[in-house]
Formats: structure tokens, sequence, C-alpha cells
């Protein structure tokens, strides 16, 4: 028996990988520990949809992050398409980091 279900679990975890790879450069932590990433959907067309946000709405890389994610991981094997949504609500702050990030920033 043939099993054509998305295993969405490793996929998930693919991505994450990459996006632990994209750093805002102004900070020296990664975008998913920072906890810019608000969310990821993956359907059953392996099409991805990321709601993410930004340190501020004025963030200097506001146009180049978003165009990083996409590409970065777009470029996953069984990823077909990529959608980058960026919100603002709720605004980013200190405390959407990860233990890890807010260590590693001195904030612990």
């Amino acid at each position: 028996m043939q099993e054509n279900t998305i295993d969405t679990e490793q996929i998930g975890e693919k991505i994450v990988e990459v996006l632990r790879t994209i750093y805002d450069p102004e900070i020296p932590v990664d975008i998913y520990e920072l906890g810019l990433i608000y969310d990821v959907f993956i359907n059953e067309n392996y099409d991805v949809k990321i709601l993410m946000t930004l340190t501020t709405p004025n963030c200097p890389v506001a146009e180049v992050l978003p165009q990083e994610v996409q590409e970065k991981v777009r470029s996953i094997d069984q990823i077909n398409n990529v959608e980058i949504e960026l919100t603002f609500d709720p605004p980013w702050n200190q405390d959407m980091m990860s233990e890890e990030a807010k260590l590693e920033l001195g904030f612990l």
C-alpha cells in the first residue's frame, strides 16, 4: 500500500531548519528564535504559506528578509510554492523570543 499523504511534520521540521539559518542582520539571533515566524501552513500540494513579522514596520530589511525566507524555504525539495504574508498584528516584542534567544542577547 502506497501512502500519498503529506508528512507535514517532517516538512515542517525542514522548514524550521531553514528558518534557523536566516538572521536579522541587526540582531545575532535567527528569525525563528526571535519569534518573527508566527505560523507555517502546508497544504496537500506542498505549497507553504508563512505568516511572519519584522521587529518593526520600519525594519531596514523589510524588503529583503521576506524574500530571503521565501527563496530559502522554496529550495526544500518537496516544496512547490511559498507565500510570505507580513503582519504586524500582533506587533513583535521581546516576549516573543525563545529562551535561547533571550539568553543569547543577555535578557536572562
